[in-house]
């Protein structure tokens, strides 16, 4: 076990990896900290990644060659998805009996609801590619749709009526990570039903969906690439400057915010890695190693910007609520490597699927 160990911490992809993102989030502190980006240098990166670099991300991730296994896997990941959420506001419900009314729904919907999009994406697509990414944005349809349902209906405290289920089916089908998933994941899914152009590679020619713009119109495909290059170090320097700007010593010396931010970082992600497990070694769901990494540092997020928003707005809980999305993400700094490294250490040792 420690060979494989070793291995796993002299590997540089994922060392470099788990480095990276420490450095420049530590770069994003300093840098705040220093007031060279302000608070609305801050906001300014954060819009910037959720609305061209995530979309970018998104839908270069998609922009590969069919691969029935893939394919399959990515169904059961999908389905995976809207398991792990529905099975999630059962199982807090269980976590919390003891709490009651509004602190109940509040510690319930920061529990379920990770910084998926803006933490788990970029780290995910750094350690395992454009397959991670590809998988992560399958997994997170599900999310967001109970992020704009489920969520909203909890810390809101009203009923779903037609127009607050009018303006939440918008935003979701407007967000541009959505929209750009649901296109990758269209052209990767019927490319081969596609009309088909002649691409010339070297001395070989072959055919390609029309709109497989990375090899039917390279030099549009190429700013995507640039744009999807910045999604991690961006979201780590916007992580950075938040973190920054919330006083520390007031969020440490709490110990209800210290409980959520274990459960959510650290016991969360385990009971899905089992729950994952189970349905593996039973035949219910095929899922490769990349897929069971995915789901473990997808949940491992702290907590969601949105659902944090809700808390804030609804006036629930709000001062909880920062504290709460504060040391959570701490907490996952710390915490995600450790999972890296320990996801590695079980595929080597086969209690993963490769």
């Amino acid at each position: 076990m420690l060979e494989v160990v070793k291995s796993t911490l002299t590997d540089d992809a994922i060392v470099g990896a788990i480095f990276s993102s420490i450095v420049i989030i530590i770069l994003g502190i300093y840098l705040r900290k220093k007031n060279l980006l302000g608070e609305s240098i801050s906001k300014a990166l954060s819009d910037v990644v959720l609305c061209a670099s995530l979309p970018a991300l998104a839908f270069t991730s998609f922009m590969k060659d069919i691969d029935q296994k893939q394919l399959h896997e990515g169904i059961s990941i999908l389905i995976w998805g809207f398991v792990v959420y529905i099975g999630l506001i059962f199982v807090t419900k269980i976590m919390y009996i003891r709490m009651q009314g509004e602190k109940q729904d509040v510690y319930r919907v920061l529990t379920i609801f990770g910084s998926t999009t803006f933490f788990g994406i970029p780290i995910v697509a750094s350690i395992y590619g454009d397959v991670g990414a590809m998988y992560a944005n399958i997994f997170n349809i599900s999310y967001r749709v109970f992020l704009y349902s489920y969520a909203f209906i909890k810390m809101s405290g009203l009923k779903m009526d037609r127009e607050n289920l009018k303006q939440n089916v918008k935003n979701v089908v407007l967000n541009p990570i959505v929209i750009a998933t649901f296109v990758g994941l269209f052209i990767w899914i019927f490319q081969d039903k596609m009309p088909q152009v002649a691409v010339q590679t070297g001395d070989t020619v072959q055919n390609y969906a029309f709109l497989r713009i990375d090899k039917t119109v390279p030099w549009l495909f190429k700013p995507l690439t640039y744009l999807d290059k910045l999604a991690s170090p961006l979201s780590w320097l916007s992580i950075g400057t938040t973190l920054a700007a919330v006083p520390f010593k007031t969020a440490v010396g709490r110990k209800d915010v210290w409980g959520y931010s274990l459960i959510k970082v650290i016991v969360v992600p385990i009971i899905c890695l089992a729950g994952l497990m189970v349905l593996i070694n039973v035949g219910l769901i095929k899922v490769s190693f990349v897929g069971v990494a995915m789901t473990v540092l997808m949940m491992c997020s702290p907590t969601a910007t949105v659902a944090a928003s809700y808390a804030i707005s609804f006036d629930k809980e709000a001062v909880f609520t920062s504290e709460c999305s504060f040391l959570s993400t701490f907490v996952a700094v710390v915490a995600m490597p450790i999972f890296i490294v320990a996801l590695e250490v079980m595929k080597n040792m086969g209690f993963i699927p490769m």
